[in-house]
């Protein structure tokens, strides 16, 4: 009877523990080689996604296999070792360097747009680098070369050699980046401006194309040239859902990139079926869609609860100034500025619902969150504002007849059609924006610029 075994999916808890606390040599070695490759790779990424070169590293990727089998070729048939690695990772850069060179010359000399070279550059290479291991794989030797490595990756082969080859490739990307990071930003979000201020916007162009071929080659064993582009921009990508700030970002995108690479690559060790390159994706695009969700500064959530808060506080104003405007219409004296002290007239609800498109659940679910915040109160069948409702009225509505009055005044808006356009504004009036109105519109009150009256007159202001 024959017995078959199976390799376990999972490792024992034991090797679990010893890939954790990384007590194994060629442990640390993966985890530490991948992270410095990592943490290069969120450096320079974050500069080719605000470049708008995205597909970038794939191109170059993918350009560096043909350097790849033609290195192993000539090595073979000069007599040296056609898999040592500096010798490949050479060939790589070559042919990666003339990608980055075809994809600039096309773009800059020729009519083609930029995705079109893009294209032209990785189609091109990526079939000479298949035909090149095509006759790498006729060679004598070419059934050991182990070259496929290189296409989808191969973390756990790495020894110390390779990770301090990393670590001092990215230390100099680093660096590099370091050193040029205000004309790297520039060249990110002007390079028009940098053009017309007499920057070498192609040299510095170059030069970042390079230290990105410079990553994509050192993580052509970790991840692959497959999957070496996502190194590339998911960390880039993630940390700008948390910030608006590029060194921020930058310092962000470089930590998820070791982050997700350290732990890739110990999930990898942990589930000994599945590469280190596909799980290091993994994680970061775990990482990715949780910045997505709840990115401080341009997280979904966010954004939807930023959304709700501004809907609900549109709403609050316009019911405070209907009510305002309507208590004005009825008793003129109430919303006096020395009336501080009394509240406002009682106002039905079918007085409310004709005042605005609201329907009547609207409305009782609007007045029902305005009393809670005491700022109306039930009146026999009726409503009206309290003291603080009428005072914070009063300001709603002011600021809406001081962007009504500039709209008119400055802005050459018809009468007609400047009230539609003062809702779409006045919500988001700040302090600093109403005393610079006031002080365009010349009032001069030392006890407060009093509310603007009669709307429907303020066409008078032109004469």
């Amino acid at each position: 009877m024959t017995v078959v075994h199976f390799d376990p999916l999972f490792a024992t808890t034991t090797d679990v523990l010893r890939v954790l606390t990384l007590a194994d040599y060629n442990t640390r070695v993966v985890v530490i080689g991948t992270m410095l490759l990592g943490l290069a790779a969120g450096v320079v990424g974050s500069f080719m996604l605000l470049r708008k070169r995205a597909l970038m590293g794939d191109a170059l990727s993918h350009a560096t296999l043909p350097g790849i089998g033609l290195a192993f070729i000539i090595a073979e048939a000069s007599g040296m070792t056609g898999k040592s690695l500096p010798v490949l990772l050479a060939g790589a850069t070559v042919t990666g360097s003339v990608g980055v060179a075809t994809v600039i010359f096309l773009r800059r000399f020729t009519r083609l747009k930029e995705d079109t070279a893009l294209g032209v550059v990785l189609s091109v290479f990526f079939g000479a680098g298949v035909a090149a291991l095509g006759v790498v794989q006729q060679m004598q030797s070419g059934s050991a070369a182990g070259l496929e490595s290189f296409i989808y990756g191969k973390a756990a082969s790495m020894v110390v050699t390779d990770a301090r080859l990393i670590g001092a490739a990215g230390l100099i990307v680093a660096v590099m980046c370091a050193v040029f990071y205000k004309e790297f930003k520039l060249l990110c979000f002007d390079p028009a401006y940098a053009a017309g201020q007499g920057w070498p916007v192609t040299v510095l162009d170059f030069l970042l194309m390079s230290l990105v071929v410079t990553v994509t080659v050192i993580g052509l064993q970790a991840v692959g040239l497959i999957l070496v582009i996502a190194l590339l921009i998911i960390p880039a990508a993630a940390a700008r859902f948390w910030t608006e700030r590029m060194s921020v970002m930058t310092i962000t995108s470089a930590l998820i990139g070791g982050a997700s690479c350290a732990t890739g690559a110990a999930l990898s060790g942990v589930l000994p079926r599945l590469p280190s390159g596909a799980m290091i994706v993994l994680v970061a695009t775990a990482v990715f869609i949780f910045s997505m969700t709840f990115g401080r500064a341009r997280g979904v959530l966010p954004r939807v609860l930023a959304r709700r808060r501004l809907t609900v506080k549109v709403a609050r104003q316009h019911l405070l100034r209907a009510m305002y405007e309507m208590t004005e219409e009825r008793e003129p004296a109430l919303v006096e500025p020395h009336a501080l002290d009394q509240p406002g007239t009682r106002l039905s609800m079918t007085d409310l619902t004709r005042r605005r498109s609201w329907s009547t659940h609207q409305l009782r679910v609007q007045l029902s969150d305005a009393q809670e915040d005491d700022l109306v109160e039930p009146i026999g069948d009726g409503w009206r504002l309290t003291e603080a409702g009428l005072t914070q009225a009063r300001r709603v509505t002011r600021n809406h007849r001081l962007w009504e009055t500039y709209l008119i005044t400055y802005a050459d808006v018809a009468p007609s059609h400047v009230d539609r356009d003062a809702d779409q504004v006045e919500h988001v009036l700040g302090p600093a924006m109403t005393r610079e109105l006031e002080a365009i519109l010349g009032e001069r009150d030392p006890g407060g610029p009093p509310v603007l009256r009669s709307p429907h007159a303020l066409s008078e202001v032109r004469t």
